[in-house]
């Protein structure tokens, strides 16, 4: 196996940090790497922002619903879908009857952002640098446009923790649904009742399992736990609220 399928299969979501602070040449390398990224037409519809300041820190650890472990990351990377500074840019140039930016622009510079914070979190593996994907920052809209300053037409696509593994640290892998139920060929395939009990049928076992009692299988589980929530209705408002900037 190469390295780089060696690195894509190691890597886990680490939320335990060693007190180390990220070398500068390994942060240069994740942050180079993630700029390599494939971009939409070379737009580079994106922008990174580093935060190492304990005080942001400690208030994402609170904003994104609560997670103690954030604020001990030794670097937190947010990754904005941004149309800011190309409008800006349209702007001087004089052009006539410019178009503000638009749903178009929103996915494209969420799917920048997304793919260049994969090649940082690669990267970092590849270095021994543990990372975690944090979707609570597309949470609380007024919030974090407050603490970030965030701009019109830019959106948190997607934030990562970032730190050394601990030593002696012990990999927990999660399994994965299988292929057969993941990947159709040519058209989508949409799973019958036999098929969707198959494919959950493993989350189910480890439900029971787990004594999960809050629920009377795991459908229900993930509904109440993650659908339904409080912090998944928070989202839900707080995207709509980003989006309006793209949809006029």
């Amino acid at each position: 196996m190469n390295e780089v399928i060696n690195t894509i299969n190691k890597r886990v979501s680490l939320r335990r940090y060693k007190d180390k602070m990220i070398e500068k040449e390994h942060l240069d390398l994740i942050i180079n790497s993630a700029i390599k990224a494939p971009t939409a037409g070379n737009m580079m519809m994106y922008s990174i922002i580093k935060i190492t300041n304990k005080n942001t820190k400690e208030l994402l650890s609170k904003t994104c619903d609560n997670q103690p472990f954030i604020k001990n990351a030794q670097v937190i990377l947010l990754f904005l879908a941004d149309m800011r500074k190309w409008f800006d840019y349209f702007k001087i140039c004089d052009i006539e009857g410019i178009k503000t930016p638009g749903i178009n622009d929103f996915m494209l510079g969420v799917n920048d952002a997304i793919i260049a914070c994969q090649n940082a979190v690669l990267t970092a593996e590849s270095l021994g640098i543990g990372s975690c994907y944090i979707g609570d920052i597309m949470e609380n809209y007024e919030k974090h446009k407050e603490i970030l300053d965030l701009p019109s037409y830019t959106f948190p696509a997607c934030m990562i923790t970032l730190g050394y593994y601990p030593d002696n640290f012990k990999k927990i892998y999660r399994d994965r649904f299988e292929k057969e139920y993941v990947v159709f060929e040519e058209k989508y395939q949409r799973l019958n009742e036999d098929d969707l009990n198959k494919m959950y049928k493993y989350k189910e076992e480890k439900m029971i399992k787990n004594n999960q009692k809050n629920a009377k299988n795991f459908g229900e589980l993930i509904y109440k736990n993650k659908i339904s929530s409080e912090f998944s209705i928070e989202m839900d408002r707080s995207i709509k609220e980003w989006i309006k900037d793209f949809t006029g």
